[in-house]
């Protein structure tokens, strides 16, 4: 790989961007014909997109009974020990409805309520993700969601992959669906005659699933319109170069549009990474996507010093970054955009996919400048609580009437004139 030196432009680590106009019109159309037509416009694009004819969508008991049977109980007893690990994890995010009393006898609060009913997208395709099930669907446990919906692209054998749906198991999720893209989306927006209507989507998928989120966002909540993974990785020459492009291959290897980048300040480093990266792509079994994904988004970056490193990182806003320094914690504070950071030598990000507990669901693209990982928050709403005492009304309700009046908004001013006068004050 071709290694670049940083000559100040900050439009080096510029981004493709993500354009769901592109695909609007064919996404907007799906949506249309799955209100209009239910399942029968769910069978239809089931036929078209994934070639397996699927007239009952929920997966029925016995076939969760053959994908335990089928992945075997050593695969099952890890999923158990990552869902463990991230249940555990995400208990520490959950919150807990809080209320002030005043001295006048005022109450006033915040009412934590889980959401009554989630859709969790599992995606297909290039891939299988039953560490996707985990992540979306422990969180959404914890928080006390009422119903969860997982909704899946069938097999050609019109089955769900049996590693997904052991995975569901493990959850305790029982409401499987057998239908994938922007039609799995619309019907869990809209609801079909089998398909029940939620209140929110997460997990990630493909940009047709990213587009249908988008456009369907308003009807429900949606977690994020994710795009295409990616890592940051800032070293020193202290960082071992075999590791550090097996790092950078672990992201290069999800999709052709995968972004994996290094950033040091060792021309010794970064020629020795460069090497391992070619040594270890030609032995590796997705090599065409790796190549496709280096060439696309890869990069090796020589900076002057790592405080330059450090500010390139930030603009970049990474979804994974790695700091393989001799003192990476000196730099955890200086970090302010990044998805996930994996400090140290010993901490890949792969761990932090699968058993590590905290959520691998991040913000891509440049969003971490504003948004967080996938937690508990994410699976419940606040409602503001207010019992106002006849101290209370005493207290405020004059300087009501003269706000409500400043803002021309009479009658909010009557409706406490008339209470104050109903009390003789």
């Amino acid at each position: 790989m071709k290694i670049t030196r940083y000559s100040g432009d900050p439009e080096i680590l510029k981004r493709t961007e993500l354009k769901t106009e592109d695909f609007d019109a064919v996404v907007k159309e799906i949506i249309e014909n799955v209100k209009a037509k239910g399942d029968e416009a769910l069978t239809y694009y089931t036929d078209k997109f994934d070639h397996v004819h699927v007239e009952q969508f929920r997966v029925p008991e016995e076939e969760f009974a053959e994908a335990i049977t089928a992945v075997g109980p050593g695969f099952v007893e890890i999923l158990r020990k990552a869902a463990d690990r991230i249940e555990r994890f995400h208990k520490s995010q959950k919150r807990q409805s809080q209320i002030i009393n005043e001295a006048n006898g005022t109450m006033l609060g915040t009412l934590i309520i889980p959401l009554s009913r989630v859709g969790v997208y599992v995606p297909g395709g290039k891939a299988l993700y039953p560490s996707s099930v985990l992540m979306n669907i422990m969180p959404a446990k914890v928080a006390g969601v009422g119903e969860i919906i997982m909704i899946t692209p069938p097999q050609r054998d019109g089955k769900v992959d049996p590693r997904v749906l052991a995975a569901a198991v493990v959850c305790g999720v029982k409401s499987v669906y057998k239908v994938g893209g922007a039609q799995a989306i619309a019907a869990l927006a809209y609801g079909t005659e089998q398909v029940p209507r939620v209140d929110k989507i997460v997990g990630p998928g493909n940009i047709f699933v990213a587009t249908a989120k988008k456009l369907v966002y308003g009807q429900v909540s949606v977690d994020s319109i994710a795009g295409p993974s990616e890592i940051l990785i800032l070293a020193d020459d202290s960082a071992d170069p075999v590791l550090m492009a097996a790092d950078m291959l672990s992201q290069a290897e999800h999709d052709e549009m995968a972004g994996s980048i290094l950033i040091t300040d060792s021309e010794q480093l970064a020629n020795d990474v460069a090497l391992a990266l070619d040594e270890q792509t030609a032995q590796a079994p997705r090599r065409a996507v790796i190549e496709a994904s280096l060439a696309n988004r890869g990069m090796i970056l020589l900076v002057r010093d790592l405080k330059e490193g450090v500010d390139m990182a930030n603009a970049y806003a990474p979804e994974h970054m790695e700091i393989v320094t001799r003192d990476p914690f000196n730099y955890v504070p200086l970090i302010k955009n990044a998805g996930a950071i994996f400090v140290g030598p010993n901490s890949p990000e792969p761990l932090g996919d699968y058993m590590a507990g905290p959520n691998h669901v991040l913000p891509t693209g440049g969003s971490a400048r504003f948004f967080s990982p996938l937690g508990v928050d994410d699976f419940i709403k606040r409602s503001s609580l207010l019992y106002i005492s006849e101290g209370g009304l005493k207290e405020l309700g004059e300087d009501v009437i003269t706000f409500a009046e400043e803002e021309k908004l009479y009658a909010h001013a009557n409706a406490i004139r008339l209470r104050l006068k109903g009390q003789g004050l």
